[in-house]
């Protein structure tokens, strides 16, 4: 069975952050992403760039770290439409709902850092387990 990792997850595997090595433990699973996971994480040491923590070519080398990480890159069309109707039913952003659009549709689960969208899912109970927290 693939476990869905979300970009929250992929960045702890290159930058040294709480629950870095429970990321890590991961990697040894079959994990799935939308494709547009390492976009989410180029924009995310972007930022970091941006605030001054690390270089450009620093940035880059991460970017390409992440490029070779253990993760299938799944296509985002077939499951856009359920991830906008699930954006709208959970007043969240459609860019994680692809995360869990991708694990209804694979009859799996999210492996999120994100609390907000771990809480946000919490709160619809006929979606309890779709979505879990990294490290609980």
């Amino acid at each position: 069975m693939s476990i869905v990792v979300d970009a929250s997850v992929a960045l702890k595997w290159i930058l040294d952050e709480p629950d870095s090595v429970a990321a890590s433990e991961l990697r040894n699973e079959e994990l799935i992403a939308p494709a547009s996971w390492l976009i989410e994480a180029a924009n995310a040491l972007w930022r970091r760039n941006r605030i001054g923590d690390i270089s450009l070519a620093h940035a880059r080398a991460l970017l390409s770290e992440l490029a070779e990480a253990p993760v299938a890159s799944a296509a985002i069309a077939p499951v856009l439409p359920t991830a906008l109707n699930l954006a709208m039913r959970l007043r969240h952003p459609v860019y994680d709902c692809l995360y869990l659009a991708l694990a209804i549709a694979g009859e799996t689960h999210v492996v999120t850092a994100d609390r907000g969208f771990a809480a946000a899912v919490a709160n619809h109970p006929e979606l309890a387990g779709r979505v879990r927290l990294l490290g609980s």
